[in-house]
């Protein structure tokens, strides 16, 4: 029990400092293509010191390698769609369509994991449809590419969750997250060229509060975050997790707010919106908890 509390205590901090990172995703003036780039590079780097430059790496079977990386290009392509979100809305727009994450996930885990479906999960995945419908129909129509680009990065996001809690006892939580921000450079380096031939206005290098701001994305709300994450997934199913993301909003839209005053861009339909799809969120522990009492008491008769 001590392990389980544990866990959740580290998945709440990875998702507090998760909702920091679109304050600063909004803050930095850099494409989100170089965003990220800059922010797996330095992240990458500083997974070195704790994996022993390498040489945890030389115990992995190469196929496992191979499989985390694959999981990199898919977080790396989730990151750019949240940043783009950011970029072509806004920061609290971006972390509410993050929100979907549970829907998405209440589908793609029974069908990857092979596991049976929960239809309870299915419901509370569904209650998001009204939430998001009520943001999109009160958002600005010059927000609303933002808010596709946002829902991409949400399944995006269930899918390498998922895939991450399948593989996560096969090695460190460093060597992994090493392993697979690794792997999103290498794929971001591949289409840097493709960039930088379709934009003319492309900028390479961030400017100094640009860097600070890249240093504390990478160092804090990257490395300590995923670790933290990673590390709780042991004990916390895909779902939950997901789940637990979804109050990343609440603190994003908060610091939004206090930050970069993104209240006075929003009506009152995006928070009634936010509200019915932070209901389900916290609706989902006293379901879960109910319906598994009672499989557990027909069991036992």
């Amino acid at each position: 029990m001590n392990k389980i509390w544990a866990a959740y205590t580290k998945l709440h901090i990875a998702v507090l400092l998760a909702g920091l990172t679109a304050i600063l995703g909004d803050l930095i003036q850099l494409s989100a293509i170089m965003l990220v780039w800059w922010r797996v590079l330095i992240t990458s780097f500083s997974l070195l010191f704790f994996i022993g430059f390498g040489r945890s790496l030389r115990k992995i079977p190469r196929s496992l390698i191979l499989k985390y990386m694959g999981i990199g290009v898919i977080i790396a392509l989730h990151w750019l769609a949240f940043f783009g979100s950011i970029k072509y809305a806004n920061a609290s727009i971006a972390l509410i369509c993050m929100a979907t994450t549970a829907l998405f996930t209440a589908f793609t885990e029974p069908f990857i994991t092979k596991r049976p479906i929960q239809w309870y999960e299915i419901v509370l995945g569904l209650l998001m449809i009204p939430g998001m419908i009520l943001i999109v129909n009160n958002t600005d129509i010059s927000m609303k590419m933002g808010i596709w680009i946002g829902i991409l990065s949400a399944f995006l996001a269930s899918t390498f969750a998922i895939f991450n809690k399948m593989l996560i006892n096969e090695a460190d939580p460093y060597t992994i997250t090493f392993l697979e921000l690794g792997s999103g450079w290498l794929f971001l380096c591949i289409c840097l060229p493709f960039y930088f031939w379709s934009t003319e206005a492309a900028i390479f290098w961030p400017s100094t509060s640009d860097f600070i701001y890249l240093l504390i994305l990478a160092l804090v709300c990257t490395t300590l975050a995923n670790i933290l994450s990673l590390s709780a997934l042991k004990y916390i199913s895909a779902f939950a997790t997901n789940l637990a993301y979804n109050l990343e909003p609440i603190y994003g839209i908060t610091l939004a707010w206090l930050i970069l005053n993104e209240n006075e861009e929003l009506t009152p339909g995006f928070y009634w919106g936010c509200a019915i799809i932070i209901f389900a969120v916290f609706s989902y522990p006293l379901i879960k908890k109910y319906f598994t009492r009672k499989q557990l008491d027909l069991k036992k008769e």
